[in-house]
């Protein structure tokens, strides 16, 4: 294997020298480079809701060139709705489930599958388990069905990267924000750069310290990101980056159900400890470097070599409803069975990406290629102790236990269940050629091969276990643009989900075959009004085939499961002159399981539809600026039924929120209000995925305010 890794990677670095005899392309020389020429991986745009070119592909690439759907969430838009969450971003994205992610993470579906590992930021897999602050992000991209041949493992249904602020600008900033729950946050946002434009610093942060509309939650968080871009000629980039975060708040997995519905109690009821914060925490702490250097040999051939290390630690401890006990002869009302967790993590990882950039043309048609090499390694280290059914408490009128913290005894006085350390390993080659070949015609063809090792070290008398898969990742798409406003195209793609993937093997999965996800779309992207407004839409069917499942009365996991997605997604993205600005999307999901042996909550998982899925779902957001002085906003969302659980025995009800905006300009300062949830509607926001008893409710009429000078 690597023999077969050096092969390829020495086939990467040849790549310019064989396309520079093969071809008759031009190139200028790097000293007539215009200075501030944007050449590290973020992509800079005016402030406004429609987005033109993306970092999906990692070439400089417009959206209408790329024959997939990708779902942009600009700048403009995070600060118009005081996105604070990733959660909060994302319902501008039709297709995209929301999960509560154990009350510790972010955690979404996307086209009805789980994107639990597939978070990236700059293009770098990001999958330590923790709520991501947005003060430091300029934009986020939902790449929509398998993206493996760029990206790795993982991405049924799509995944979520994240482009960071980078210096090259002037621009110094500050927001302050309080409203209702008693949120306080405050933001910064510095940045320099030197008048050659071959220095510049940017540094960014966040202070946190809010209440919630839940009983005994807060969040209290310090998010700070410093960055450094450096040019030694005008060839060369060099870009350094850092990132600390701590999040601590209490660990909330919700509300039981009971009758095939979740309770029926105030939205601030809490199933856990009556001493939360003391006993219902989750901390994270995450420390993570980059250095990007980009050299470019002339207009046509870049190199780029990027590397990233992070150290993730993760202190839960929690209480949650396992079981909800009904009413019986000895039991006149219903009780909810509590149990008792505290789940340790340790993480550290890094990753090498070297890519290569060459634009050429050969006999009439222009070739962007793109070939790569990536080189990670993770150790991951967790240890779990529970204890199931400590207590029971009134299902509606929950009077809460006081659990005892002993710092000098183990937790819950109990041997550890899960004490291990995983080892991960992954090598990977990968190309892509973008091809134009004239008259509207284009093409994007892509390959990748993985090397992926996982390795499960055991710390209590349980055998340690190994696996190496070794798999394709390709994608073949064509395009038409018969003008500047349309583009139409169709798209074959596939990825690969490892037994591990992003968790620890064990005994029962270290022999099955990676899961398998393949994805079939055909789609239309428009640019109208000059670019002032952009619309997507398109048609998929995903399989994911060899899902894993535990056959009934048994331990023993087997790949017996498929799951199919067909469904329709559409975007609309509008920035008139007039001041009028929306986004707004559709998705419909047919997301089902075809194949199983499973059972749940007493149900076969045969037939069932994906769970946290709505079937339907929308959403819109309008602004109408009026002379830069003051603005007015409006979006909604809509919600259909989803299923809680793989049995689909608990329905999470449809639902529609509204919010709404207003902000006045003085100056340099901008006063803004958002109000959330207008009319006060009680709705469930999220839930777990496999359990049908720990959903979360959403957020009554919130209202926040917030003051930004710009310098």
């Amino acid at each position: 294997m690597q023999t077969k890794f050096l092969a390829a990677a020495a086939a990467v670095a040849l790549i310019p020298a064989l396309s520079s005899v093969a071809l008759a392309a031009e190139a200028e020389s790097a000293e007539n480079a215009p200075a501030d020429t944007i050449v590290v991986t973020g992509v800079r745009e005016p402030d406004g809701y429609t987005p033109k070119q993306t970092t999906a592909a990692k070439i400089p690439a417009e959206l209408r060139d790329i024959p997939q759907t990708i779902d942009v969430i600009p700048d403009a838009v995070l600060k118009d709705q005081r996105a604070l969450s990733v959660q909060d971003a994302l319902k501008n994205v039709p297709g995209v489930g929301l999960s509560h992610g154990d009350g510790q993470r972010d955690q979404v579906t996307i086209r009805g599958f789980s994107a639990i590992s597939d978070q990236f930021v700059d293009g770098f897999r990001d999958d330590a388990l923790y709520f991501r602050d947005l003060s430091n992000i300029e934009r986020i991209e939902v790449i929509k069905g398998p993206a493996a041949v760029l990206y790795g493992r993982g991405s049924s249904g799509g995944l979520i990267n994240r482009v960071t602020r980078k210096p090259g600008e002037n621009v110094t900033s500050v927001a302050l924000t309080a409203g209702s729950w008693d949120t306080k946050r405050g933001e910064f946002d510095v940045g320099r750069v030197s008048t050659t434009g071959d220095v510049g610093f940017r540094l960014t942060g966040a202070l946190e310290r809010s209440g919630s509309y839940r009983q005994f939650q807060f969040l209290d968080r310090e998010a700070i990101a410093p960055s450094f871009l450096f040019r030694p000629s005008p060839q060369t980039d060099i870009l350094v980056q850092a990132d600390y975060l701590r999040d601590k708040r209490i660990t909330d997995f919700g509300i039981p159900a009971y009758l095939g519905r979740p309770v029926e109690v105030d939205p601030e009821t809490y199933y856990g400890a009556a001493n939360a914060k003391e006993a219902d925490t989750s901390e994270s702490r995450v420390f993570s470097q980059t250095l990007s250097v980009v050299h470019r040999f002339d207009e046509n051939t870049s190199i780029r070599n990027g590397f990233r290390h992070y150290d993730y630690a993760l202190d839960r401890r929690n209480t949650l409803t396992g079981a909800v006990l009904g009413v019986n002869a000895a039991r006149p009302r219903p009780l909810a069975s509590l149990n008792r967790s505290n789940f340790f993590r340790d993480e550290d990882g890094w990753s090498n990406q070297l890519e290569l950039t060459h634009k050429a043309s050969i006999g009439g048609t222009v070739h962007t290629l793109l070939a790569g090499v990536e080189i990670a390694r993770q150790t991951k280290r967790q240890l779990l102790y529970s204890r199931n059914g400590f207590t029971t408490v009134d299902l509606f009128n929950p009077v809460l236990p006081v659990v005892q913290i002993d710092l000098s005894a183990p937790p819950l006085n109990i041997a550890p269940s899960t004490n291990n350390v995983g080892k991960f390993r992954n090598e990977g080659v990968y190309i892509q050629d973008l091809i134009d070949f004239g008259s509207g015609i284009k093409a994007l063809l892509g390959l990748r091969h993985d090397w992926f090792d996982q390795r499960t070290i055991q710390r209590l008398a349980l055998p340690n276990v190994a696996r190496k898969d070794s798999e394709w990742s390709p994608r073949v798409g064509l395009v038409f643009q018969p003008d500047q406003a349309q583009s139409y195209y169709v798209s074959y793609s596939k990825s690969f989900q490892p037994s591990g993937e992003g968790f620890a093997l064990a005994v029962n999965n270290a022999d099955i075959e990676p899961e398998k996800t393949t994805n079939k779309e055909v789609g239309a992207k428009y640019t109208l009004l000059g670019g002032k407004l952009g619309a997507t839409i398109s048609l998929f069917e995903l399989k994911r085939t060899g899902i894993k499942q535990t056959v009934p009365g048994t331990t023993t996991i087997i790949p017996i499961g498929t799951q199919r997605t067909r469904g329709l997604e559409a975007t609309l993205h509008v920035d008139l002159p007039s001041g009028f600005r929306a986004i707004a999307g559709y998705s419909y999901l047919d997301a089902k399981v075809i194949q199983s042996v499973a059972i749940d909550d007493g149900q076969p998982v045969l037939g069932k539809r994906a769970t946290l899925t709505p079937k339907h779902s929308a959403n819109v957001f309008v602004t109408k600026s009026f002379g830069e002085r003051f603005g007015l906003g409006a979006g909604a969302n809509y919600v259909a039924d989803r299923f809680a659980n793989p049995g689909n025995t608990v329905v999470l009800p449809e639902f529609v929120t509204v919010d709404a905006l207003g902000w006045v300009q003085f100056g340099k300062v901008r006063l803004q209000a958002n109000i959330y949830n207008l009319f006060d509607r009680r709705y469930i926001v999220s839930g777990h995925g496999t359990s049908p008893n720990l959903n979360l409710p959403g957020a009554p009429r919130t209202v926040l305010g917030t003051v930004r000078l710009t310098l």
